[in-house]
């Protein structure tokens, strides 16, 4: 197979993104720090309010919208990461700095929800959970993760503590992994443009399956797409009526597997309090390393996590479909409708895509 859009700048190497840091590191100055500040505060984090009731229009983001827009455009139209640096921290409760992150979040997309619960934030911390079982999810344990793809065009991390050791943030171009892997093995690279099954960990909505089929590679408009999730794609193979992997797709898979952690195609960061990383799933996989935590519950690791629909998506395979329920640009789609997607989260959409200008799917 021929390598796909080589000359894009999210066909990266660890050493060119280090060596590029200018393009996608954006560090807020102290007059963006206090105009975030005083956004956050003017409108106050009211324990009787829902999230959802917030709008995008009660908080002026003052000098920091400009290099946060300017890192939003980073990761649709260039290397598909960015970070903002100097959020503001310290003096602001974990309460405050959700909200700022949700602040942000209405300004640049529509909120998507990440589980069961329906939930539209969630916060990145261990609560003990397994995993590696069919139901685990990996923001809510403290184990060492796979490389995968969120389940929205971007994923939003923004960090409040990091933990007493470990939790290190690795990122890989998923164009520049396929790129190597055509390379090496064309015909293993060929059969991940054909579906696998990933399972929806038992979050599914009423009207969805249990699993779907997704190729982790597809193509639309000349341009790569990649979706990917190991512990999903083993946890589909319980499912009843989830045709087994192949011998050949477990070679392909363990390949993939092997290049994202290659010391030149992975990327290593550590996320400190107050820096907000930004990626594109399309064109990242990220993983985690195992951490250990602090035992005073203030200080445990804490990060919060947002998924987002933007405004200026741009179309989706079709084979995207099953896992976005919508593949078409500028629309809300994506996440994890999970089982309490009420009136009152279809209103919050309906109300949140109007002000971007951006088409509900229903």
């Amino acid at each position: 197979m021929q390598p796909i859009a080589a000359d894009t700048p999210a066909a990266w190497t660890a050493a060119e993104l280090e060596a590029d840091r200018a393009r996608w590191v954006f560090t807020l100055d102290d007059r963006a720090r206090r105009d975030l500040v005083e956004a956050v505060r003017r409108v106050g984090r009211d324990p009787e309010r829902d999230l959802l009731d917030y709008r995008r229009e009660e908080f002026d983001l003052g000098a920091a919208a400009a290099p946060i827009a300017a890192a939003f455009r980073e990761i649709r139209d260039g290397r598909g990461i960015a970070l903002v640096r100097g959020l503001p921290r310290e003096g602001i409760t974990p309460e405050e700095f959700e909200l700022m992150t949700w602040a942000i979040g209405l300004h640049h997309g529509v909120a998507r929800p990440q589980g069961k619960a329906s939930h539209y934030i969630s916060k990145v911390q261990d609560a003990g959970t397994v995993y590696r079982s069919p139901t685990g999810r990996g923001y809510s344990s403290n184990a060492e993760l796979d490389f995968h793809t969120d389940g929205a065009d971007v994923v939003v991390l923004a960090c409040y503590n990091r933990a007493r050791s470990g939790g290190m943030s690795m990122i890989s171009s998923s164009v520049t992994a396929r790129n190597l892997m055509a390379a090496e093995r064309p015909e293993l690279c060929a059969l991940l443009h054909q579906p696998f099954w990933f399972s929806r960990q038992a979050e599914q909505a009423p009207d969805e399956t249990p699993a779907y089929p997704n190729p982790i590679y597809d193509t639309e408009e000349g341009l790569l797409f990649s979706r990917w999730n190991r512990n999903r794609v083993t946890s589909a193979q319980r499912i009843e009526g989830v045709p087994p992997l192949t011998p050949a797709q477990h070679e392909a898979i363990d390949l993939l597997d092997e290049i994202l952690r290659r010391d030149a195609v992975m990327y290593r960061m550590w996320l400190e309090p107050g820096d907000m990383q930004l990626l594109n799933s399309h064109v990242t996989l990220h993983s985690r390393t195992e951490f250990q935590d602090f035992e005073e519950p203030e200080r445990k690791r804490l990060l919060y996590r947002l998924w987002l629909a933007p405004p200026d998506s741009r179309r989706l395979p079709e084979s995207w479909r099953n896992a976005y329920r919508a593949i078409e640009p500028g629309t809300v789609r994506g996440g994890i409708r999970g089982q309490n997607h009420d009136e009152h989260r279809r209103a919050f959409e309906r109300r949140q895509a109007a002000a971007l200008g951006m088409t509900c799917a229903g």
